[in-house]
This record gives C-alpha cells, sequence and structure tokens, in this order.
C-alpha cells in the first residue's frame, strides 16, 4: 500500500517546479509537461519515489540507526523541526556548520563545550564568576545551542542525510557524499539528482509540499521504531525464559553430582572403617 496519493500531493502543490529557462535538464525523467512557462513534475513517480524513500528510511530507524535532517531554508524550518523531533531525529534548521560531517570530532568538542558549561551552571561554579564573565559564556551557551542543539544527541556520524532543497544545502550533499553517506532529497526542477541517492521529485519550496512528504517518511521511520522496540521486547522474554529453564535444567545435574559425590565419600569412609576393623 502506497503511503501517500496522488490527490494528497496535488492538494499539496507538489508538483509545482521552477521556470523552464532555471530547469536542470538532469531532471528531465520526473518532468510531466511544461504550462505557462512553468514544469510541472509528474507525481506519480513522486508517489513511487516517496514510498521507496519511507521504506529505506523505515529500515535505518528500524536498525537504531540516525537520520540527519537538513532544511535551512525559511519555509522548511519549522515543519522539519517539529517532524524530527517526533521521531526523536537530528536536524540542522540554522546555517549548516562546515565540516560537520567531514570534521566531525570537531563539531562533538563544541558539543561537549555546551555541556561543560551546562556543568558549570549545576555545580555553583558560575557564583564565583564576575558579571561580565558569565555574561560572555551564557552569550557563547546561547550561540552553541542555536546552532547545535538540535544535535547534541548525535554521538556518531549519521546514517543517512533528508536534505530539503538540495541546491541550497549542496555542501551538506557534497560532504556525506565525500563520506559515502547515502542522501535522501527533496528535489525541485532546478536542481541536480545525480549526487542523491533518494530523489523525490517535488516542490521544495512550499511549506505543504515539504510537510505531505516528511509526514509520508516520518510516519515510515516511526513505524520502524515501534517494530524495533516490540523486537527488542521479544527477546528480552526469550532471553528470560531460557535464564529460567536454565537453572532447572542444570540442578539436577547439580544435585546428582553433589548424590554421587555423597555417594563416593560414604563408600571411601565405609571401605576405611572395614579397612581399620580388618587390622584390628
Amino acid at each position: 500500500m502506497s503511503r501517500t496519493n496522488f490527490d494528497t500531493l496535488l492538494e499539496a502543490g507538489c508538483h509545482f517546479g521552477h521556470l523552464k529557462r532555471k530547469w536542470n535538464p538532469a531532471m528531465a525523467p520526473y518532468i510531466f509537461m511544461e504550462r505557462n512557462g512553468i514544469h510541472i513534475i509528474d507525481l506519480n513517480k513522486t508517489v513511487a519515489k516517496i514510498d521507496e524513500a519511507a521504506e529505506a528510511m523505515k529500515q535505518i530507524a528500524k536498525s537504531g540507526k540516525k537520520i540527519l535532517f537538513v532544511a535551512t531554508k525559511k519555509q522548511a524550518k519549522q515543519v522539519v523541526a517539529e517532524k524530527a523531533q517526533s521521531v526523536g531525529m537530528p536536524y540542522v534548521i540554522e546555517r549548516w556548520p562546515g565540516g560537520m560531517l567531514t570534521n566531525f570530532p570537531t563539531i562533538r568538542k563544541a558539543v561537549k563545550k555546551m555541556a561543560n558549561i551546562d556543568k558549570l551552571t549545576s555545580d555553583g561554579t558560575f557564583s564565583n564568576l564576575s558579571k561580565r564573565e558569565i555574561l560572555q559564556i551564557s552569550r557563547q551557551r546561547a550561540k552553541l545551542e542555536k546552532n547545535l542543539g538540535s544535535i547534541a544527541d548525535l554521538t556518531r556520524l549519521p546514517s543517512a542525510l533528508f536534505v530539503v532543497d538540495v541546491m541550497k544545502e549542496n555542501i551538506a550533499v557534497r560532504e556525506a557524499n565525500r563520506l559515502g553517506i547515502p542522501v535522501f532529497g527533496i528535489v525541485d526542477t532546478n536542481s541536480d539528482p545525480d549526487n542523491i541517492d533518494f530523489v523525490i521529485p517535488a516542490n521544495d519550496d512550499a511549506t505543504n509540499s515539504i510537510e505531505v512528504i516528511l509526514d509520508a517518511c516520518c510516519a515510515a521511520m516511526q513505524e520502524g521504531i515501534e517494530e524495533r522496540k516490540v523486537e527488542k521486547l521479544d527477546t528480552e522474554a526469550e532471553g528470560d525464559e531460557e535464564v529460567e529453564k536454565a537453572p532447572k535444567a542444570a540442578r539436577p545435574r547439580r544435585v546428582k553430582a553433589r548424590i554421587d559425590k555423597r555417594d563416593e565419600e560414604a563408600l571411601n569412609a565405609s571401605k576405611a572403617a572395614s579397612f581399620i576393623k580388618d587390622e584390628d
């Protein structure tokens, strides 16, 4: 069953591409027609591509890995933040920090710095600082929170990127390509789909269009997360059953071993007694 339907995408305006003069010829397979100088995207292909991407994202979420959502354009910021939070995934909606993937250890140091500032606040060290120092540290903390707060839980490189407007986020896409990290992307008619592993051809400027696509992908991810939880509970239950069974199975052997040992000791004592008696 398809995760989204043609009519839903049509209502959200997913089919509106860019002006014909701004098109990227590599997007030709996904263009249905031209109307009033604007390219119209083939929504049948969009539906198929959303299903393909959603299934792949579900499997990543099911395996317990992270997908990093990237959208720094105004129309996408809020919706991406909400959808990523709903499935517990990291996201970047402010400026993309250069080297975020290719120089990941440095980014982690900045995140740790933020945690250290929080520690200073909680252990009372702040009270020993001057007002000026407190102000400087607070400003630094606010800046770090704005840029890196949403990736504080990302302790290792993400397993995939989900990008809204691959043209605007070209630095993020390049970094992911360089490291071999798969990229899911909403690709409009003015963008190059060649560096995107899972192309979702659609309007990347309309908030409704972005939201409909994210709804389908995040719903699939939620399914994957739920399935992972169920499998984990089943595994734990099986483990508990084995633990319960093990002592019962092992117990007779241990008891038998103790009985055998007592019999042996009794036999030896009896032999010793008879030996002493014979000696007498």
